[in-house]
């Protein structure tokens, strides 16, 4: 069993300090939001990929990868997701935290971290072709993938939260009026980029 945890430990953290859409969901929200919304995105992003993880480990994965109908519904809803979000933060950038309080008040953010990840059909086709390398044939499959991405979520998690405190000696300094603005329209920028990437992401 070592001999298999031990290789994919190392691989998921490597994956999962990869900057990626997720970090930078996070950097934003640490920074110009605060602590209590970061970690509801952190958690919203983690319980999608258990999500993604009961849905590989129930073999509905597998369509992702073989169903080229599948992949791009998804792929589209995902990219339009995030080119919405994007949009949003590019043409309404906020210079203060307490402007339109009503809207931000009511944000969701645990469901936009799991709207992010679980509209990325990525992290599901990641799964299906990662995660059976890391399969013993004396185990049972779903119990085992169960367990490898509880891996994954509880690594990912204890990285997140690393970005969340290491924002916060500087989160003063961002949430200045200028800055406040410019990280929106910065953030704004790399979701209409993943979004492009995605549209333009293959199986």
């Amino acid at each position: 069993m070592l001999e298999i945890l031990i290789p994919y430990t190392i691989a998921i953290i490597i994956l999962t300090i990869t900057p990626g859409l997720d970090t930078t969901l996070i950097i934003r929200t640490a920074t110009v939001e605060n602590r209590q919304k970061a970690f509801q995105t952190a958690l919203g992003i983690n319980f999608g990929c258990i999500i993604w993880g009961v849905i590989v480990a129930c073999g509905l994965g597998a369509l992702l990868a073989t169903s080229e109908l599948a992949f791009t519904l998804l792929k589209w809803i995902g990219a339009a997701y995030l080119a919405w979000l994007g949009l949003q933060l590019l043409t309404k950038p906020r210079s203060r935290l307490d402007n339109n309080l009503t809207v931000q008040s009511t944000t969701n953010w645990f469901l936009k971290g799991f709207f992010c990840n679980i509209l990325n059909p990525k992290v599901g086709l990641f799964y299906v072709t990662f995660l059976p390398q890391f399969i013993p044939s004396t185990v049972n499959p779903f119990f085992w993938i169960m367990g490898l991405v509880s891996i994954h979520v509880v690594l990912g998690f204890l990285w997140l939260t690393v970005l969340i405190f290491m924002m916060q000696p500087i989160s003063k300094f961002l949430k200045q009026p200028k800055i406040v603005k410019r990280l929106d329209q910065i953030t704004g920028a790399i979701f209409l980029l993943f979004a492009i990437k995605l549209i333009f992401s293959k199986r």
